[in-house]
């Protein structure tokens, strides 16, 4: 098969038109990739800002395929059937976090894409208990992002709680989705963007954002709750001093630059920080229903399989509305 492999940190991926085919273990399947979507996290990886991946690894984890063979062992799924495959890739099932509905902080857990080959490729593996049926009203390409960047925005959005004003800060792929999620939900919606985007401040708007501005502008009403997307710690204390009394701050990023000193003014009041750490399968099921009631909009920008290294650097520059997503 075709796939994108990444054979060093801070080097591009290579086409490798050889890659064998890996058979399904027992409570694998293997997957024809339709769709993969291209994710920060991604980039990360790529640049040596996540440690210790899999080499060489086949990134990519926001996965829609179509299955192809069963292991011996599979019980709900069948070939033909379409699915998603997220960044949790498997968790150990027997540790406290696991047993207490925590699997996302399983100490054991593998993550697809970076300790388990992802979807940079025309077929992978994966188990199939990660594994999301997709409602039939999403194309594959349009269903990618939902796989990473609707679920990590959705576990943010539940950790914002009910606010009636919402920041995002941030408006990517992940918050272009948790905006409508969170308009379903009669919030209103304040989009902040890097200084001077007019560009990603209109098409915030556009997904019925009441307000959006640079990360450096206060807003024009103290927010409730703020979900940081972008992977930037000066905007923890930006965001901070943006929301009022008991306001929530929540870190939707695998990774931040450090988070400079602060003044205790702005963290008193029973204002809350607090980060968001994988997701569970629990997360993909209550989000895909969802997104289905919430007429989820996706905006996606196509790449081929080759051109993977074009659709990082664009994402590296902020050159994406939306999300891209490569279709091999």
């Amino acid at each position: 098969m075709r796939a994108m492999i990444l054979n060093k940190a801070r080097t591009s991926l290579r086409l490798d038109t050889t890659k064998h085919v890996r058979e399904p273990g027992p409570r694998e399947v293997l997957l024809r990739v339709h769709a993969c979507g291209v994710c920060r996290t991604d980039l990360h990886i790529v640049d040596g800002e996540l440690a210790d991946p899999k080499l060489p690894l086949v990134p990519g984890h926001e996965i829609v395929a179509t299955v192809e063979i069963c292991g011996a062992q599979v019980e709900k799924l069948q070939p033909g059937m379409r699915v998603g495959v997220p960044w949790l890739g498997w968790t150990c099932g027997v540790c406290d976090y696991c047993r207490s509905g925590r699997e996302n902080l399983c100490d054991r857990a593998k993550f697809t894409g970076y300790q388990i080959d992802g979807g940079y490729a025309e077929y992978t593996t994966a188990d199939e208990r990660f594994c999301f049926p997709i409602p039939e009203r999403f194309s594959s390409q349009d269903a990618a992002p939902l796989m990473c960047a609707g679920l990590i925005g959705y576990r943010a959005l539940r950790f914002a709680g009910d606010a009636k004003r919402l920041g995002l800060y941030g408006f990517g792929a992940a918050a272009h989705i948790a905006a409508q999620v969170a308009r379903h939900r009669g919030q209103e919606v304040f989009a902040f963007t890097k200084p001077g985007d007019a560009a990603g401040q209109a098409f915030a708007r556009s997904l019925g954002a009441v307000w959006a501005g640079g990360s450096d502008v206060a807003p024009p009403e103290k927010l409730e709750a703020a979900v940081i997307f972008a992977p930037v710690g000066a905007i923890v204390p930006a965001a901070l001093a943006a929301t009022g009394k008991g306001g929530i701050v929540v870190c939707a990023g695998i990774h931040m630059s450090d988070i400079p000193a602060f003044p205790y003014a702005i963290l008193w009041e029973e204002r809350i920080i607090r980060s968001v750490a994988n997701l569970t399968r629990a997360d993909g099921e209550e989000f895909l229903a969802v997104a289905g009631k919430a007429n989820i909009q996706t905006t996606t920008v196509p790449f081929a399989l080759a051109d993977a290294n074009i659709a990082l650097d664009r994402l590296r520059s902020g050159d994406i509305e939306g999300a891209a997503v490569l279709l091999p």
